[in-house]
């Protein structure tokens, strides 16, 4: 064999490792799609971004917040805090996006919520007029409301001005764990998550729909559960129709069924200005979720 032969045999070698180095670089560092779940946090329309807390996605991050962009602007179009969002996740070897966000709606296929909606739906195709008016949106004041809490004390939405309001809807017979227990079980995490800003930041607000058993006293033995601190944790009740007024702002349905009440699951984040941020419908948001909306509200310049 001459030199020029197996100079020019060496050079082939060489190309062809050179070839298939690069290949293999291609190849590793093709556009990987992850399918993705979680709750919107923010939306933010001239960066084209979103901040998400999101669930694990296998193979490639634990559960954490993150902030995601989008190729197109469109893309967010719909989109608000507070909703449970599915999607793609697009890496490539020096930038990722999302695509294909779609709002997850409240489909549960346990009784009592979807229930709720049915009844709801009933009564309005039976009376229109006994339906109330379309609940708050988000971005809209909330009207001011008093009720009283388990220490009997008068607590109004306004003295509350300043600080961010987190508010659920239970009341203290509901038995299944996944329901009204779930809900409480989730504020009884923010108050520990948050155990430092408890009533200077944060104050949490659970308003019973069954005022007519759901007296003070019962509240109080409930809130004992999870140790509620009485001074940021208020659970309230008070006459049929206050409470009834209270219920509606948020869209919460409820009726009488045998010995038990028949009711949607709604949770609402309002701001320092007293503006709904997010009214969270069913229990499909994980309690960690939850925190991470409230903590981007509380962040917020005010």
């Amino acid at each position: 064999m001459t030199c020029g032969t197996m100079r020019g045999q060496i050079l082939k070698a060489g190309m062809l490792l050179l070839m298939t180095l690069l290949l293999a670089e291609s190849y590793l560092w093709a556009a990987q799609r992850y399918s993705a779940k979680g709750l919107v946090l923010k939306v933010d329309r001239s960066m084209r971004a979103l901040v998400v807390s999101c669930q694990d996605i296998p193979g490639y991050m634990d559960a954490m917040v993150m902030p995601f962009t989008v190729r197109e602007a469109k893309a967010l179009d719909g989109l608000a805090p507070g909703m449970v969002v599915e999607f793609t996740l697009v890496v490539n070897q020096k930038s990722s996006y999302v695509e294909d966000v779609r709002v997850r709606s409240f489909d549960s296929t346990e009784r009592e919520p979807v229930d709720a909606r049915r009844l709801k739906l009933l009564e309005g195709l039976i009376d229109p007029k006994s339906v109330p008016s379309t609940a708050l949106a988000a971005g809209q004041p909330v009207p001011n409301f008093a009720l009283t809490d388990q220490n009997q004390r008068r607590i109004s939405l306004h003295q509350l001005t300043g600080k961010v309001v987190a508010m659920n809807f239970v009341y203290t017979r509901c038995a299944l764990p996944e329901y009204c227990y779930r809900l409480s079980n989730n504020f009884g995490r923010l108050q520990k998550r948050f155990k430092e800003r408890m009533g200077r930041d944060l104050v949490l607000l659970t308003v019973t729909f069954d005022p007519v058993h759901d007296h003070p006293e019962i509240l109080a033995n409930y809130a004992k559960t999870w140790k509620a601190d009485p001074e940021s944790w208020h659970f309230l009740t008070g006459s049929v129709p206050d409470v009834e007024r209270v219920c509606n702002l948020f869209g919460v349905s409820f009726w009488p069924d045998e010995a038990q009440l028949t009711h949607s699951l709604h949770t609402a984040v309002i701001d320092r200005q007293g503006k709904l941020v997010a009214n969270l419908e069913g229990n499909q948001f994980t309690a960690e979720q939850l925190g991470d909306l409230v903590e981007t509200v509380i962040r917020r310049p005010h």
